[in-house]
């Protein structure tokens, strides 16, 4: 008992340092006082005057709640444990241990969670997330294979309670998706999301293929953050081919008999990006050029990446051929981070939108990195 007491007594207080160093860090003083201004604003009777403006300030209140309040409970979980740690040894009642080290492993769990949490603090992470898919060389296999993480990544987003919208869909000939462009609706969608920016590469045996031989299939995946518009970024209207098309889709009524799909060409950088969710032209448009404008965004600050790993000396690889995950349903059933080396056996559960650890390995390695 008295090595487990010493474990137990050992954790508990690993965990009141981080708090302490938690609290300084969030400076809950200045979130409270912000807690108060914003409700003061919801209690004006124009608040709801502009409802867009008003579900930010609602979402605001409540991811610092949210903040405010998880530390409270770690830290009066923390010291509950504490005491219930202390009266066991007093009392020499060793019936409390098994429900203290449930308790312990508990706070430990909810610790790295909201440790977690507190990782998505880049200058977007925050916000929307767009997400496009394209397959690369092998048809219809190679299609199919996008259909299969755009259904992923649908199923991963309805998990975390985010809205799917879909901005732009073009079907594959024969099966799956020739390109798709989501917009993916929830606090840190991006933050969560630009992990999987990258190559993602399928083995398995080609349901499209008499003979049942293997193939390997590629799709990359891009996500840039839904930017607002007080992001500078330089945009000029005679840089821009803007062309209109009728839109496509998965068919039925839902398809447009009038060109208001639109498709803006940014020419200096060739950046090209397609909008097909609404009815109306206009709206595709402003849709479109938020697209392009995060893809802009994402594209300047790649370029600063790059010129600071230049002046480091550093070697990154960029292009097709840098996968950063693998999903093999053929000869073993395994999905494969190549980043961090987080790995499942559960390819089934991995399709059905389980993606929390390797997004998590992948934010606590850019911790660490």
């Amino acid at each position: 008992m008295q090595v487990e007491v010493s474990e137990l007594r050992n954790e508990l207080s690993i965990i009141a340092k981080k708090l302490s160093e938690i609290r300084g860090s969030l400076d809950l003083d200045y979130k409270e006082k912000r807690i108060a201004e914003l409700e003061n604003q919801m209690a004006e009777p124009t608040f709801w005057d502009d409802n867009e403006a008003a579900q930010k300030v609602i979402n605001e209140v409540n991811v610092l709640k949210d903040s405010v309040t998880k530390v409270n409970e770690l830290n009066g979980s923390q010291e509950d444990l504490s005491m219930m740690l202390e009266l066991m040894v007093e009392e020499k009642d060793e019936s409390l241990l098994p429900d203290l080290v449930e308790g312990v492993k508990g706070l430990i769990k909810d610790m790295s969670d909201f440790e977690l949490q507190l990782l998505l603090s880049g200058p977007h992470d925050k916000n929307n997330a767009i997400l496009e898919l394209h397959p690369g060389a092998g048809g219809t296999e190679s299609q199919d294979w996008a259909e299969m993480l755009l259904r992923m990544y649908t199923r991963w987003a309805g998990q975390q309670g985010f809205k799917v919208e879909t901005l732009d869909y073009l079907p594959g000939d024969e099966a799956g998706v020739k390109s798709v462009t989501l917009l993916i609706k929830g606090y840190n969608a991006y933050g969560y999301l630009k992990s999987e920016k990258g190559v993602h590469r399928l083995v398995r045996i080609s349901p499209f293929d008499t003979s049942g031989r293997r193939h390997t299939s590629f799709v990359s995946c891009s996500v840039v953050p839904e930017i607002e518009d007080d992001v500078d970024v330089e945009i000029r209207t005679e840089d821009l081919k803007i062309d209109t098309y009728r839109s496509s889709g998965a068919g039925g009524q839902h398809i447009n008999t009038t060109d208001s799909a639109v498709r803006i060409t940014h020419i200096p950088t060739g950046v090209v990006v397609t909008c097909q969710s609404e009815r109306s032209q206009i709206k595709n448009r402003e849709k479109a050029m938020k697209i392009l404008k995060g893809r802009l965004y994402e594209k300047k600050i790649e370029e600063q990446e790059a010129e600071l790993a230049k002046i480091r000396g550093e070697q990154k690889e960029i292009g097709w051929g840098s996968q950063i995950r693998s999903y093999v349903f053929h000869p073993y059933s395994m999905v494969k981070d190549h980043r961090t080396g987080e790995e499942t056996g559960n390819v089934q559960a991995v399709m059905d939108g389980e993606i929390d650890h390797f997004i998590n390995a992948f934010l606590r390695k850019q911790m660490n990195d």
